[in-house]
C-alpha cells in the first residue's frame, strides 16, 4: 500500500508562526556582511592582486643581495631607490635589511621601492696595550673581540724586555670584529757591548755570552789554514755593537782544512 503526502506548492508556503522574519533577516545580513569581510581580507591582505591593469604587487627582497633585489623589481616594473647602508650583527654586507613600500603592496609601475642595505657589523677600535705587559695585552686584545696574529721582538729604546710598544694597525683603528693585528714587544734597549769571541773554543764563547746576558746562536763550521781547528773566526753581531738583553750571537768555528 502506498501512502501519498501531500505537499503544498512553494508559494504557498508559510514560515511557521514561531518563526521571526525579522531576526532571520537580521541573521542573513549579519553572515552576508561576514563573509564579505572574509572575501576582502582575503583578497587584499592573504592573497593581494593587482585590480587594474599597470599595477603590481610589491615582492618581498629582505634578505636577498642588493643585485637580486633590483633585478627581481626591474622585472615587474619597479624601480629602485637607494636608501643608504646601515651597520647589521648578522646580515651581510650588502644584503638587504628594509624595503619601503613593505611587501604585499599594491603599487603602480614605475614606483620607487627604497632599498636599505647591511654594512656589515660594526667595527672595534684596536685598544691601546702599550705600556702594558705583552700577556695582559693579548689578553685585552682578545676581550675586545679582536685577534693577536703576531708578536714582533724589537728593540725599543726606554722600554722594558717584554712590554708592548704599539700595535699594528695602531690604536683607535677601526676593525671588523675577529680581524688580526701584530703586538710589537720591545726586547729591551740596546745596552749590552757584545764582547769579542774570536780565537775562543765554542764552550769558552758560550760562557762568556751568558756572563754579558746574551744567548749563543747558530755555530758554522768553515775550513780555513788560517786558524786552530774548534776556534771561533768570526761571529754576528761584531765585537763592539750593543745589543739588548737575551740577544742571539751566532759565530764561525774554523775546521780542519781536509
Amino acid at each position: 500500500m502506498r501512502v501519498r503526502r501531500h505537499m503544498p506548492p512553494l508559494g504557498d508556503w508559510r514560515a511557521p508562526a514561531w518563526v521571526d522574519r525579522h531576526r532571520v533577516g537580521r541573521w542573513a545580513l549579519y553572515i552576508g556582511s561576514a563573509a564579505l569581510v572574509g572575501y576582502l581580507l582575503a583578497f587584499f591582505v592573504l592573497f593581494p592582486a593587482p585590480i587594474l591593469r599597470g599595477q603590481q604587487v610589491v615582492p618581498r627582497v629582505i634578505g636577498l643581495s642588493l643585485g637580486d633585489a633590483q633585478h627581481q623589481l626591474a622585472s615587474l616594473r619597479l624601480q629602485v631607490q637607494d636608501g643608504g647602508s646601515e651597520t647589521d650583527a648578522t646580515a651581510p654586507a650588502g644584503t638587504v635589511t628594509w624595503q619601503d613600500p613593505p611587501p604585499g603592496m599594491i603599487a603602480p609601475e614605475g614606483l620607487k621601492v627604497t632599498l636599505v642595505t647591511s654594512s656589515g657589523p660594526s667595527k672595534i677600535p684596536v685598544p691601546d696595550v702599550s705600556g702594558l705587559d705583552a700577556t695582559l695585552a693579548q689578553q685585552l686584545v682578545a676581550a675586545a673581540g679582536l685577534t693577536v696574529t703576531q708578536v714582533e721582538s724589537v728593540q725599543v729604546p726606554h722600554t722594558p724586555p717584554g712590554v708592548v710598544a704599539m700595535t699594528r694597525p695602531p690604536s683607535a683603528s677601526m676593525l671588523a670584529p675577529g680581524a688580526g693585528l701584530v703586538l710589537v714587544v720591545s726586547r729591551g734597549e740596546a745596552t749590552i757591548p757584545v764582547p769579542d769571541l774570536l780565537n775562543m773554543s765554542i764552550a769558552d764563547a758560550r760562557s762568556r755570552l751568558e756572563e754579558t746576558g746574551l744567548v749563543l746562536g747558530s755555530v758554522t763550521r768553515r775550513r780555513t789554514a788560517d786558524a786552530n781547528p774548534g776556534t771561533v773566526v768570526g761571529q754576528t753581531p761584531a765585537a763592539g755593537t750593543l745589543a739588548p738583553a737575551g740577544a742571539i750571537v751566532d759565530i764561525i768555528v774554523a775546521r780542519s782544512p781536509q
